[in-house]
């Protein structure tokens, strides 16, 4: 009996190792992304007027990747729809930064960031297929909204 508090991962085991691995990539991809904050934090503080918004915007853009990475290393099955949305930001970010670089036309830090963001790419995805990010949320037996069992109890 399901009594709706089994773990999505429960119904279809797999080698702990596997989500082991794609939870300590996001580790790692949260601590990037805190030391590119890190990082950005002189630049805001130096920016002037004509730039202190867009700076201050990427630092708090690095502030929450850092959490949402850290949120996926935590519990990589318990958001539904977490992964694909970092996924999706990561890798148009990459290829907006890397068409950018092929556009010739001098955009500053778009080869840094087509790299950065091409990096993350990668490890978000390993880690999303290591941990199988696409079981996230709960499963049909472990609804509780609107016409569930758990809500007519």
């Amino acid at each position: 009996m399901n009594n709706g508090t089994s773990s999505p991962a429960a119904a279809d085991p797999q080698p702990p190792w596997r989500t082991t691995v794609g939870r300590l990539l996001m580790v790692a991809a949260a601590v990037s992304a805190l030391v590119a904050a890190a990082g950005a934090l002189p630049t805001v503080l130096a920016a002037g007027p004509e730039q202190l918004m867009a700076q201050t915007w990427r630092l708090y853009g690095f502030l929450v990747f850092a959490a949402l990475f850290g949120l996926l290393a935590l519990r990589p099955l318990h958001y539904r729809w977490v992964w694909e949305i970092v996924i999706a930001n990561k890798v148009l970010l990459s290829v907006t930064a890397g068409a950018f670089v092929l556009g010739g036309q001098g955009v500053v830090g778009a080869a840094a960031a087509a790299i950065a963001d091409g990096v993350l790419s990668v490890v978000v995805v390993a880690a999303y297929i290591l941990c199988r990010g696409w079981r996230a949320g709960p499963r049909r037996a472990d609804r509780t909204g609107p016409g569930s069992a758990a809500a007519a109890a």
